[in-house]
């Protein structure tokens, strides 16, 4: 069987990928372009990024168009975004560049997109949610929407600062900067925008399929993790930790499940020790064998050591893999029989 333990091919899974990030990239830049067109346009609200400073440098060079200045802007990010972050964010960053427009020119043909609220607070929360989402959508698959959020990005790299906080910094920043020339009432709205949009942003960089983490401190670790492993098919680590009243050196049992797994995992510990030490931890998200890849079932050897490893498949997966081999084997046989008339 070729591929990995999920049964699927490589190039399957690079085509995955790809329509995954395309998805991403046009759905990013179709609700950001909406937003814009529907909530910020209509009711004059501040905004970040390089139109925000193209605005702002604008007012000091009355001379020069904001179309120049922001397009000078974002082609000197997305240059520094080609040597620090890589040439496939610089390519995808490119088609954010252009799709962004180009959803624009399409909303703002779509009769009444400009009426949908008379109510400029609404519409900052609205665009302010919606914000958060789409840069969620993009920056999750590595892109950007290009401008100031490239730098963002730079700077989480180089810096390691949380990327939620950097969007936030920098959108404060430039709205500061258009606060000086226009009321405060469209820079409180402004404010409310960029608030929603970093707290948005930031659960949606780590949404995914939210799982629990026990850690259980016992005697009988070793009871808790044979049925643990034997009564609910979960994985499990040994973490080796010491006491911290008797310094006395032990293992604790560490087991990431499902929600509704919980309850019988607890259940299962008490029956071994009903006096040990259980702390539950909620995971946003979690990646790897046994979660987005296929568990691996270890058959330990008579030493305890790990002496061989049979993949698990689901029925379906088994199923997709006898069809392809019943088909190699007729088109060898197809073959076979061919020479065999000629």
């Amino acid at each position: 069987m070729t591929g990995d333990g999920n049964g699927m091919r490589p190039y399957d899974k690079r085509w995955k990928r790809i329509a995954v990030t395309t998805f991403c990239i046009l759905a990013g830049n179709a609700l950001l372009a909406f937003l814009v067109v529907a909530f910020i346009i209509p009711h004059d609200i501040v905004m970040g990024g390089t139109t925000g400073i193209g605005i702002v440098l604008q007012r000091l060079a009355p001379n020069i168009d904001v179309s120049y200045i922001v397009l000078g802007l974002n082609v000197i990010l997305l240059l520094l975004g080609r040597i620090i972050l890589g040439r496939k964010f610089a390519l995808t960053t490119v088609a954010s560049t252009f799709l962004f427009p180009a959803f624009m020119w399409v909303f703002e043909r779509i009769p009444g997109i400009y009426d949908m609220t008379d109510n400029a607070l609404l519409a900052a929360v609205f665009a302010g949610v919606l914000m958060g989402v789409s840069l969620g959508l993009v920056m999750r698959v590595g892109s950007s929407t290009g401008g100031m959020d490239v730098l963002n990005l730079i700077f989480h790299k180089v810096f390691h600062l949380p990327l939620a906080l950097l969007v936030w910094l920098a959108d404060i920043l430039v709205v500061g900067g258009q606060a000086i020339f226009i009321g405060p009432e469209k820079t409180m709205l402004g404010i409310i925008v960029i608030v929603l949009e970093s707290i948005i942003l930031d659960k949606a960089m780590i949404f995914g399929k939210p799982q629990i983490e026990l850690f259980v401190i016992s005697k009988q670790y070793d009871a808790i993790r044979k049925k643990l492993l034997d009564d609910l098919g979960v994985g499990v680590t040994l973490s080796v930790i010491e006491t911290g009243r008797l310094c006395e050196e032990q293992k604790a049992v560490i087991c990431v499940i499902s929600q509704r797994k919980m309850h019988d995992a607890i259940e299962v510990v008490h029956s071994c020790d009903p006096l040990a030490f259980i702390t539950v931890t909620q995971i946003k998200e979690v990646r790897g064998r046994g979660f987005t890849v296929a568990r691996a079932e270890v058959a330990a050897g008579p030493y305890g050591t790990d002496d061989e490893i049979t993949e698990i498949e689901t029925p379906e997966e088994k199923s997709r893999r006898e069809a392809r081999r019943l088909k190699r084997e007729a088109k060898k046989q197809a073959k076979k029989d061919k020479k065999q008339n000629r």
